[in-house]
Protein backbone atom coordinates (compact mmCIF):
# COMPACT_ATOMS: atom_id res chain seq x y z
CA UNK A 1 0.00 0.00 0.00
CA UNK A 2 2.71 2.54 0.61
CA UNK A 3 4.60 1.50 -2.59
CA UNK A 4 1.31 2.71 -4.43
CA UNK A 5 0.51 5.34 -2.43
CA UNK A 6 4.18 6.85 -2.94
CA UNK A 7 3.90 6.70 -6.83
CA UNK A 8 0.62 8.82 -7.23
CA UNK A 9 0.96 12.00 -9.25
CA UNK A 10 -1.10 14.65 -10.45
CA UNK A 11 -2.13 12.42 -13.61
CA UNK A 12 -3.83 9.57 -11.03
CA UNK A 13 -6.23 11.92 -10.79
CA UNK A 14 -7.37 13.10 -13.80
CA UNK A 15 -10.34 11.66 -15.06
CA UNK A 16 -11.29 10.66 -18.99
CA UNK A 17 -14.50 13.48 -18.25
CA UNK A 18 -14.42 16.29 -20.77
CA UNK A 19 -14.09 19.59 -19.01
CA UNK A 20 -16.80 21.41 -19.55
CA UNK A 21 -15.89 24.68 -18.30
CA UNK A 22 -15.45 27.68 -20.63
CA UNK A 23 -12.27 29.03 -22.08
CA UNK A 24 -10.25 31.04 -19.38
CA UNK A 25 -12.59 30.17 -16.39
CA UNK A 26 -10.18 30.40 -13.25
CA UNK A 27 -11.63 26.96 -12.30
CA UNK A 28 -8.96 25.35 -14.18
CA UNK A 29 -5.99 26.22 -12.50
CA UNK A 30 -8.01 25.50 -9.33
CA UNK A 31 -8.26 21.74 -10.48
CA UNK A 32 -5.17 21.43 -11.83
CA UNK A 33 -3.73 22.69 -8.80
CA UNK A 34 -5.65 20.57 -6.53
CA UNK A 35 -4.41 17.49 -8.49
CA UNK A 36 -1.20 18.75 -8.44
CA UNK A 37 -1.48 18.66 -4.40
CA UNK A 38 -3.24 15.84 -3.62
CA UNK A 39 -0.63 13.11 -4.25
CA UNK A 40 1.53 14.81 -1.87
CA UNK A 41 -0.96 14.34 0.94
CA UNK A 42 0.20 10.11 1.25
CA UNK A 43 -2.95 8.87 1.85
CA UNK A 44 -4.77 6.34 -1.05
CA UNK A 45 -6.52 7.84 -3.67
CA UNK A 46 -9.53 6.21 -2.87
CA UNK A 47 -9.99 7.91 1.11
CA UNK A 48 -10.59 11.15 -0.92
CA UNK A 49 -13.99 12.12 -1.43
CA UNK A 50 -14.87 14.99 -3.09
CA UNK A 51 -18.80 16.42 -2.22
CA UNK A 52 -19.94 19.29 -4.32
CA UNK A 53 -23.91 21.17 -4.85
CA UNK A 54 -24.71 22.91 -8.13
CA UNK A 55 -22.78 25.42 -9.84
CA UNK A 56 -19.93 25.64 -12.13
CA UNK A 57 -17.60 24.45 -9.29
CA UNK A 58 -19.76 21.60 -8.49
CA UNK A 59 -18.63 19.65 -11.83
CA UNK A 60 -15.39 19.23 -9.76
CA UNK A 61 -16.11 15.70 -8.56
CA UNK A 62 -16.49 14.87 -12.09
CA UNK A 63 -13.14 15.99 -13.10
CA UNK A 64 -11.29 14.06 -9.93
CA UNK A 65 -10.20 10.77 -10.15
CA UNK A 66 -11.95 10.10 -6.05
CA UNK A 67 -15.03 8.60 -5.10
CA UNK A 68 -17.28 12.13 -5.38
CA UNK A 69 -20.82 13.20 -4.49
CA UNK A 70 -22.44 15.74 -7.02
CA UNK A 71 -25.41 16.81 -4.96
CA UNK A 72 -28.05 18.92 -4.49
CA UNK A 73 -28.57 23.26 -4.25
CA UNK A 74 -26.72 24.59 -1.25
CA UNK A 75 -26.82 20.96 0.44
CA UNK A 76 -22.56 19.63 0.00
CA UNK A 77 -22.06 20.99 3.66
CA UNK A 78 -25.22 18.59 5.23
CA UNK A 79 -23.96 15.79 2.67
CA UNK A 80 -20.15 15.96 3.93
CA UNK A 81 -21.09 16.06 7.64
CA UNK A 82 -22.89 12.67 7.18
CA UNK A 83 -19.93 11.16 5.05
CA UNK A 84 -17.14 12.61 8.02
CA UNK A 85 -19.41 11.29 10.92
CA UNK A 86 -19.52 8.00 9.87
CA UNK A 87 -16.51 7.34 7.87
CA UNK A 88 -14.31 9.80 9.84
CA UNK A 89 -10.53 8.26 8.30
CA UNK A 90 -11.60 9.40 4.83
CA UNK A 91 -10.35 13.16 3.45
CA UNK A 92 -13.38 15.13 2.58
CA UNK A 93 -13.56 18.11 0.42
CA UNK A 94 -16.45 20.21 -0.21
CA UNK A 95 -16.46 22.17 -3.31
CA UNK A 96 -19.21 24.94 -3.34
CA UNK A 97 -19.67 28.64 -5.08
CA UNK A 98 -20.75 31.47 -3.93
CA UNK A 99 -23.81 31.24 -5.24
CA UNK A 100 -24.49 27.44 -3.97
CA UNK A 101 -22.92 27.90 -1.01
CA UNK A 102 -24.14 31.72 0.25
CA UNK A 103 -27.48 31.67 -1.38
CA UNK A 104 -29.30 28.77 -1.10
CA UNK A 105 -26.56 27.04 0.61
CA UNK A 106 -26.16 29.64 3.60
CA UNK A 107 -27.78 27.86 6.04
CA UNK A 108 -25.90 24.79 5.49
CA UNK A 109 -22.84 26.32 5.23
CA UNK A 110 -23.13 28.07 8.58
CA UNK A 111 -23.62 24.75 10.47
CA UNK A 112 -20.82 22.76 8.96
CA UNK A 113 -18.80 25.86 9.84
CA UNK A 114 -20.32 26.11 13.49
CA UNK A 115 -19.51 22.05 14.31
CA UNK A 116 -16.26 22.19 13.08
CA UNK A 117 -16.30 19.43 11.26
CA UNK A 118 -12.36 18.04 10.12
CA UNK A 119 -12.83 18.71 6.41
CA UNK A 120 -11.79 21.09 3.81
CA UNK A 121 -14.69 23.66 2.24
CA UNK A 122 -13.20 25.65 -1.43
CA UNK A 123 -15.19 28.31 -1.76
CA UNK A 124 -15.02 29.55 -5.41
CA UNK A 125 -15.89 33.46 -5.35
CA UNK A 126 -16.41 35.11 -9.10
CA UNK A 127 -19.30 37.20 -7.68
CA UNK A 128 -21.80 36.13 -10.20
CA UNK A 129 -24.12 33.27 -11.43
CA UNK A 130 -22.08 31.67 -13.88
CA UNK A 131 -24.26 27.91 -14.68
CA UNK A 132 -27.62 30.09 -15.36
CA UNK A 133 -25.92 32.52 -17.67
CA UNK A 134 -25.54 35.53 -15.51
CA UNK A 135 -27.36 36.51 -12.54
CA UNK A 136 -26.15 38.91 -9.96
CA UNK A 137 -24.93 36.64 -6.73
CA UNK A 138 -24.69 36.99 -2.63
CA UNK A 139 -21.47 38.56 -3.07
CA UNK A 140 -22.25 40.51 -6.19
CA UNK A 141 -21.16 44.26 -5.46
CA UNK A 142 -24.17 47.12 -5.27
CA UNK A 143 -24.81 48.80 -8.90
CA UNK A 144 -23.81 45.82 -10.80
CA UNK A 145 -26.04 45.32 -13.61
CA UNK A 146 -26.88 41.71 -14.37
CA UNK A 147 -30.02 40.13 -16.35
CA UNK A 148 -31.65 39.74 -13.28
CA UNK A 149 -30.48 43.24 -12.03
CA UNK A 150 -30.98 45.30 -14.93
CA UNK A 151 -30.25 48.77 -12.94
CA UNK A 152 -27.86 47.55 -10.80
CA UNK A 153 -28.01 45.48 -7.29
CA UNK A 154 -29.00 47.10 -4.68
CA UNK A 155 -28.35 44.12 -2.00
CA UNK A 156 -25.30 44.47 -0.01
CA UNK A 157 -23.05 41.73 -0.38
CA UNK A 158 -21.79 38.97 1.97
CA UNK A 159 -18.34 38.93 2.73
CA UNK A 160 -17.53 34.89 2.67
CA UNK A 161 -14.71 35.32 5.15
CA UNK A 162 -16.49 37.16 7.61
CA UNK A 163 -19.09 35.09 7.22
CA UNK A 164 -17.18 31.71 8.04
CA UNK A 165 -15.13 33.93 10.77
CA UNK A 166 -19.02 34.78 12.28
CA UNK A 167 -19.78 31.44 12.46
CA UNK A 168 -16.72 30.71 14.55
CA UNK A 169 -14.45 29.79 11.73
CA UNK A 170 -11.26 27.90 13.36
CA UNK A 171 -9.26 28.17 9.44
CA UNK A 172 -10.04 30.67 7.23
CA UNK A 173 -7.75 31.62 4.55
CA UNK A 174 -8.01 33.70 0.74
CA UNK A 175 -6.13 32.68 -2.52
CA UNK A 176 -6.16 33.40 -6.07
CA UNK A 177 -7.38 31.22 -9.06
CA UNK A 178 -3.61 31.81 -10.93
CA UNK A 179 -1.41 31.76 -7.90
CA UNK A 180 -0.82 28.46 -8.17
CA UNK A 181 2.64 28.19 -5.88
CA UNK A 182 0.41 29.96 -2.93
CA UNK A 183 -2.75 27.99 -3.74
CA UNK A 184 -1.13 25.04 -3.05
CA UNK A 185 0.27 26.26 0.15
CA UNK A 186 -2.70 27.03 1.57
CA UNK A 187 -4.36 23.74 0.20
CA UNK A 188 -1.93 21.98 1.85
CA UNK A 189 -1.99 24.14 5.49
CA UNK A 190 -6.09 23.26 5.11
CA UNK A 191 -5.61 19.45 4.39
CA UNK A 192 -3.21 19.75 8.14
CA UNK A 193 -5.61 21.84 9.78
CA UNK A 194 -7.65 19.51 12.95
CA UNK A 195 -11.29 21.05 11.95
CA UNK A 196 -13.08 22.84 9.25
CA UNK A 197 -10.93 24.73 6.71
CA UNK A 198 -12.42 27.17 4.33
CA UNK A 199 -10.69 28.89 1.42
CA UNK A 200 -12.11 31.13 -0.34
CA UNK A 201 -10.49 30.96 -3.94
CA UNK A 202 -11.06 34.58 -6.02
CA UNK A 203 -11.78 32.72 -9.29
CA UNK A 204 -12.46 34.89 -12.76
CA UNK A 205 -15.78 33.99 -14.83
CA UNK A 206 -14.41 35.49 -18.40
CA UNK A 207 -18.07 35.29 -19.60
CA UNK A 208 -20.67 37.51 -16.94
CA UNK A 209 -17.89 39.12 -14.82
CA UNK A 210 -14.62 39.37 -16.66
CA UNK A 211 -11.90 41.16 -14.92
CA UNK A 212 -13.61 40.91 -11.19
CA UNK A 213 -10.31 40.08 -9.47
CA UNK A 214 -8.25 41.78 -12.25
CA UNK A 215 -6.12 43.93 -9.66
CA UNK A 216 -4.94 40.83 -7.44
CA UNK A 217 -4.84 38.50 -10.61
CA UNK A 218 -2.61 40.59 -12.71
CA UNK A 219 0.96 40.57 -11.21
CA UNK A 220 2.10 43.71 -12.03
CA UNK A 221 -0.20 45.04 -9.98
CA UNK A 222 -0.33 42.65 -6.94
CA UNK A 223 2.19 43.81 -5.29
CA UNK A 224 -0.34 46.95 -4.84
CA UNK A 225 -3.43 45.80 -4.29
CA UNK A 226 -3.11 42.67 -2.42
CA UNK A 227 -1.87 42.18 1.07
CA UNK A 228 0.15 39.35 1.55
CA UNK A 229 -0.20 37.36 5.26
CA UNK A 230 2.31 35.96 6.78
CA UNK A 231 2.46 34.87 10.54
CA UNK A 232 4.74 37.08 12.41
CA UNK A 233 5.27 39.44 9.64
CA UNK A 234 4.26 43.21 9.52
CA UNK A 235 1.51 44.00 7.29
CA UNK A 236 3.46 45.44 4.70
CA UNK A 237 2.93 45.95 0.52
CA UNK A 238 3.56 48.04 -2.17
CA UNK A 239 6.80 48.70 -4.43
CA UNK A 240 9.83 49.21 -2.93
CA UNK A 241 9.69 52.83 -3.82
CA UNK A 242 6.39 53.31 -1.98
CA UNK A 243 6.20 51.09 1.06
CA UNK A 244 2.75 51.47 3.13
CA UNK A 245 1.58 49.24 6.06
CA UNK A 246 -1.67 48.62 7.79
CA UNK A 247 -1.93 49.63 11.29
CA UNK A 248 -4.88 48.38 12.93
CA UNK A 249 -6.18 50.75 16.69
CA UNK A 250 -9.21 50.30 18.13
CA UNK A 251 -10.12 47.41 16.14
CA UNK A 252 -10.14 50.13 13.30
CA UNK A 253 -6.97 49.58 10.25
CA UNK A 254 -5.72 52.32 8.58
CA UNK A 255 -3.22 52.44 5.81
CA UNK A 256 0.04 54.71 6.73
CA UNK A 257 2.87 55.15 4.33
CA UNK A 258 6.68 53.97 4.91
CA UNK A 259 9.98 55.64 3.80
CA UNK A 260 12.21 53.30 2.18
CA UNK A 261 13.82 52.43 5.61
CA UNK A 262 11.71 52.71 7.94
CA UNK A 263 10.91 49.77 10.58
CA UNK A 264 7.07 49.12 10.17
CA UNK A 265 6.95 47.92 13.49
CA UNK A 266 8.49 50.64 14.78
CA UNK A 267 6.05 52.86 12.92
CA UNK A 268 3.14 51.31 14.41
CA UNK A 269 1.84 48.63 11.33
CA UNK A 270 0.12 45.48 12.48
CA UNK A 271 1.67 41.95 13.28
CA UNK A 272 -0.09 39.31 11.80
CA UNK A 273 -1.23 36.67 13.77
CA UNK A 274 -2.90 33.97 12.64
CA UNK A 275 -3.42 32.37 16.08
CA UNK A 276 -5.36 34.43 18.01
CA UNK A 277 -8.19 32.75 20.18
CA UNK A 278 -10.41 36.06 19.67
CA UNK A 279 -11.46 36.31 15.77
CA UNK A 280 -11.71 40.08 16.05
CA UNK A 281 -8.19 40.75 14.38
CA UNK A 282 -9.27 38.33 11.63
CA UNK A 283 -12.58 40.78 11.04
CA UNK A 284 -10.56 43.52 11.03
CA UNK A 285 -8.58 42.12 8.24
CA UNK A 286 -11.98 40.84 6.04
CA UNK A 287 -13.21 44.35 6.23
CA UNK A 288 -9.77 45.24 4.40
CA UNK A 289 -11.25 45.97 0.46
CA UNK A 290 -10.35 47.85 -2.32
CA UNK A 291 -9.54 50.25 -3.41
CA UNK A 292 -9.24 51.96 0.26
CA UNK A 293 -6.76 48.58 1.21
CA UNK A 294 -4.94 46.47 0.08
CA UNK A 295 -7.26 42.58 -0.49
CA UNK A 296 -5.22 40.69 2.20
CA UNK A 297 -4.23 37.26 0.43
CA UNK A 298 -3.30 33.73 2.83
CA UNK A 299 -4.31 32.31 6.18
CA UNK A 300 -6.51 34.81 8.25
CA UNK A 301 -7.16 32.36 10.98
CA UNK A 302 -5.92 29.46 12.21
CA UNK A 303 -6.71 27.91 15.61
CA UNK A 304 -7.48 24.76 17.03
CA UNK A 305 -11.12 23.56 19.25
CA UNK A 306 -12.69 19.78 19.37
CA UNK A 307 -13.91 18.97 16.30
CA UNK A 308 -17.60 17.62 15.78
CA UNK A 309 -16.63 13.96 14.21
CA UNK A 310 -14.25 13.31 17.20
CA UNK A 311 -16.54 14.37 20.21
CA UNK A 312 -19.20 12.03 17.87
CA UNK A 313 -17.05 9.30 17.80
CA UNK A 314 -16.50 9.68 21.73
CA UNK A 315 -19.99 10.33 22.64
CA UNK A 316 -21.07 6.71 20.59
CA UNK A 317 -18.03 4.69 21.75
CA UNK A 318 -18.89 6.14 25.48
CA UNK A 319 -22.55 5.13 24.88
CA UNK A 320 -21.25 1.51 23.44
CA UNK A 321 -19.90 1.14 26.42
CA UNK A 322 -22.78 1.97 28.92
CA UNK A 323 -25.65 0.67 26.86
CA UNK A 324 -23.57 -2.11 24.34
CA UNK A 325 -23.63 -2.65 20.86
CA UNK A 326 -27.35 -2.30 20.54
CA UNK A 327 -29.82 -4.19 17.96
CA UNK A 328 -31.88 -1.65 15.24
CA UNK A 329 -34.54 -4.12 15.26
CA UNK A 330 -34.58 -4.30 19.19
CA UNK A 331 -34.68 0.04 18.69
CA UNK A 332 -37.42 0.09 16.45
CA UNK A 333 -39.64 -2.06 18.30
CA UNK A 334 -38.86 -0.74 22.04
CA UNK A 335 -40.75 2.27 23.63
CA UNK A 336 -43.86 3.14 22.23
CA UNK A 337 -44.99 1.02 19.13
CA UNK A 338 -48.45 0.80 17.96
CA UNK A 339 -49.75 -1.09 14.43
CA UNK A 340 -52.62 0.50 12.10
CA UNK A 341 -55.01 -1.96 11.64
CA UNK A 342 -56.59 -1.85 7.35
CA UNK A 343 -59.74 -0.60 7.75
Amino acid sequence: MTDRIAKLTSKDFVTDQDIRWCPGCGDYSVLANVQRVMPELGIPRENFVFVSGIGCSSRFPYYMNTYGFHTIHGRAPAFATGIKASRPELSVWVVTGDGDGLSIGGNHLLHIIRRNVDLQILLFNNRVYGLTKGQYSPTSQIGMRTKSTPDGSIDHPVDPLAFALGAGATFVARAIDVDGVHLKQLLRRAYSHPGTALIEILQNCPVYNDNEWVEVEDRKSRINAALVLEHGEPLVFGSEDRRRGIRIHDGIPTVVELRKDEDPIAAGVAVHNERYLTPAYAFALASLKRPEFPLPIGVFRAVETATYDALLQEQVAAAVVKHGVGSLHDLLHSGETWTVEPD
